[in-house]
Parts: C-alpha cells; sequence; structure tokens
C-alpha cells in the first residue's frame, strides 16, 4: 500500500519504496537471564567517568546544550590531533551520514554502497531522491575495483563502512586510498568508521590522513559501540573545512544533547577503560571464532566487536529460536541478504561460554557431530 491511495499529503517520489530499518530483537520468551548479544553493544558499558557527568546533568535539564558541542569537538581534537573546527558532531553517526545525504544528494543522481553495507545508507539515499547502486562483494568484503567499475557520472557519494557491518570485514588503507584516486572529484568519499577502535591491524587506517590531505573524504565515527553510550545518540564527523561548513549549515541548532556532550567528554578521555574494552574484545572474538568453527558453522574473519555466523541453508531461522528459547537473542540477517546467517555480539564470558554451548548442542541435532 502506498499513500497514493490516501486523501492526505502524499510523500515525495520514493519514499514509500524505502523498506523501514528494523533493530536488533531485544526479547525473548524465556524464563531466565537474557543475553542480548543483537546489537554490537559493549559488554562493559560505558566508562564510570561518563556515567558519573551524565548524572551531573540531571540538576541542569533547563538548559540548552552547547549549539556547537565545543567542549566535545575541543576533547575529539586534543585525543586525535585534529583541527576542531573540522569535526562535526551529531545525534548518532546515523544522524551525520543523513546530513550528508541530504547536502549532496538529489533527484537523478546516485550514491554507490556494498552488496551487505549497512543498511542505513539506502535509506539515506532513497529519502533524498537519489538512486542506490550496489557494488558486489568478494568473501563479504568490500572490493575496490567493483566499487570503481559502478562510478558514473551520476556518482556522487561512495559509502564505505570499514570495518562494515555485519560482516565485520574491512579494507586495507592502502586499497581505500586506490578507491580515492580512482574517484571524480565531485564525488564523496564517506568512510563510516564507526567500529574503527577495535582493529588492531597494522595495514588499517580509519581514515583520518585521507580526509586531512583531500577535498572530498568524510570520516565518520561513533559513541555507540566501544564507548558504550548507544542510548545517549552521539557520533562525530571529521570533514574538509568546506564539508563541514555545509553540514553547520543544515544540521538541527542543538542536535546533540548536553547529557551526550558531557558522557563523550568523559568517555573519550577514560582511555584505560577503551584499552580494557579492546583487550576483551581480541580475546573473545578470537575464542568464539575458533570454538565455533568447531562445531560447523562457517565464521567470517571479523575485526569488529561481532561475528557473522553461516549456517547451511534454512538452518539459520532454526538455530535463533533455539538461541532465543535459551535466553540468547543474536540478530537476524535476512534485512541484509543475508538469510542463512546471524551476527552475534562479542559479549561477556558467561555469554560467550553460553552461546558456543547452545549452539555446540544445536549443531549436533542437525547431525553436525
Amino acid at each position: 500500500m502506498t499513500n497514493s491511495t490516501t486523501n492526505g499529503p502524499v510523500a515525495q517520489p520514493g519514499i514509500m519504496n524505502i523498506a523501514p530499518y528494523v533493530p536488533g530483537k531485544s526479547n525473548a520468551s524465556f524464563d531466565g537471564k537474557i543475553y542480548k548479544l543483537s546489537s554490537n553493544e559493549t559488554p562493559l558499558g560505558p566508562s564510570p567517568k561518563a556515567i558519573a557527568a551524565f548524572k551531573e546533568l540531571s540538576g541542569k535539564l533547563e538548559l540548552y546544550p552547547d549549539g556547537s558541542s565545543s567542549a566535545l569537538r575541543n576533547t575529539i581534537a586534543e585525543r586525535y590531533g585534529l583541527n576542531a573546527d573540522n569535526i562535526v558532531c551529531g545525534s548518532g553517526s546515523d544522524e551525520l551520514l543523513e546530513l550528508i545525504s541530504g547536502a549532496y544528494l538529489g533527484q537523478g543522481d546516485e550514491a554507490i554502497y556494498t552488496r551487505h553495507g549497512f543498511l542505513v545508507y539506502p535509506i539515506a539515499i532513497m529519502a533524498n531522491g537519489a538512486t542506490p547502486v550496489i557494488a558486489d562483494e568478494v568473501d563479504y568484503t568490500a572490493n575496490v575495483d567493483k566499487i570503481i567499475a559502478k562510478i558514473s557520472d551520476k556518482t556522487r557519494i561512495i559509502f564505505l563502512a570499514n570495518p562494515n557491518n555485519p560482516t565485520g570485514t574491512y579494507l586495507p588503507f592502502d586499497e581505500v586510498k586506490r578507491l580515492h584516486k580512482a574517484m571524480p572529484e565531485n564525488c564523496l568519499l564517506v568512510l563510516d568508521a564507526a567500529y574503527a577502535e577495535y582493529v588492531t591491524n597494522n595495514d588499517y587506517e580509519a581514515g583520518i590522513e585521507l580526509v586531512a590531505t583531500s577535498e572530498n573524504v568524510v570520516m565518520t565515527r561513533t559513541f555507540s559501540k566501544i564507548y558504550g553510550l548507544a542510548g545517549l545518540r552521539l557520533g562525530w564527523a571529521y570533514c574538509p573545512p568546506q564539508i563541514a561548513d555545509v553540514l553547520n549549515r543544515v544540521r538541527g541548532p542543538f542536535n546533540v544533547n548536553a547529557a551526550a556532550i558531557a558522557a563523550g567528554v568523559a568517555a573519550i578521555k577514560d582511555v584505560e577503560h577503551i584499552d580494557k574494552a579492546i583487550t576483551h574484545n581480541s580475546k573473545w572474538l578470537a575464542w568464539l571464532t575458533t570454538e565455533l568453527e568447531k562445531t560447523g558453522i562457517k565464521v567470517t574473519p571479523s575485526v569488529g566487536n561481532f561475528l557473522l555466523l553461516h549456517f547451511a541453508k534454512g538452518i539459520a531461522a532454526k538455530a535463533d529460536d533455539y538461541l532465543s528459547n535459551n535466553g540468547l537473542i543474536l540478530r537476524g540477517m535476512s534485512a541484509y541478504g543475508l538469510p542463512d546467517a546471524l551476527r552475534l555480539t562479542i559479549g561477556n564470558q558467561e555469554a560467550n561460554e553460553r552461546v558456543v554451548t547452545a549452539l555446540t548442542a544445536f549443531m549436533k541435532e542437525q547431525g553436525n557431530d
């Protein structure tokens, strides 16, 4: 059903063709402890210092936040050695992706993303009347040659999630630079580095260097993952000066709330807490990969805080139900074009061990002794 059948206002062309974003489920019918492993949330939670900063704001809720998020931008700039004027903060990196799309896409334009890229990309593209163009991946990994092959004179944005959600794969910096070199100057490369803090590989670079040396690259980051502030909705973008100027013209005047600013400042300063999160993730990412592969499940190598699990045809939904009935909530991947896969967030020790135990039992029931 489209809104052409109603007598009220009619949405812009293409809006009703957008598939709404459906987040990972949060609950299960299970009489016992439930482990939510569907949304890539950190098992360590936010820094205690961020929690304290959030609580301190409770007595100042009548005041508007700083419209320029200056304290947060300055803290980010100090942490990474950046110019604060080139940082734009948003209500999650999702808002920044939407602002970028709204500023640089219109009717007749095209934007490219990869086959199993983040679902917000096609939503943001189509919401602005542009056409999404999908570049195939190789082994669930973005492929520069296939992206380049999709570039046309209508291409205005290339979205590259690096690392990618939901696959956990990434492109080395040399490949990102090769892609950028092949792009026309009037095309914008958006490097979505939501999971950058988890990557320990030496050939990876989140995008700071490329933004600093280019006029058509933007890097987006989030506080929702390793910093554990998903509930506050906080993100930031590092941009060339002229792009930062554009985004500051179109964003809301108070688009980041005061509690998010305060918690973000405290979170990014707590380097010890982040180091603990990285250490925890590296340990359990490797352990889960090894243990789950022993069950016969194929696991895509990941550098994020999650794993993409592949099952035989028709089995993933059964595995999802089995896990839910045992208090373990994972993310189904049908919306990403992966109906035979589930995405598993790295949890705490108890959750990780329970997932392995449950999936070992499930696979044995399927005849994978």
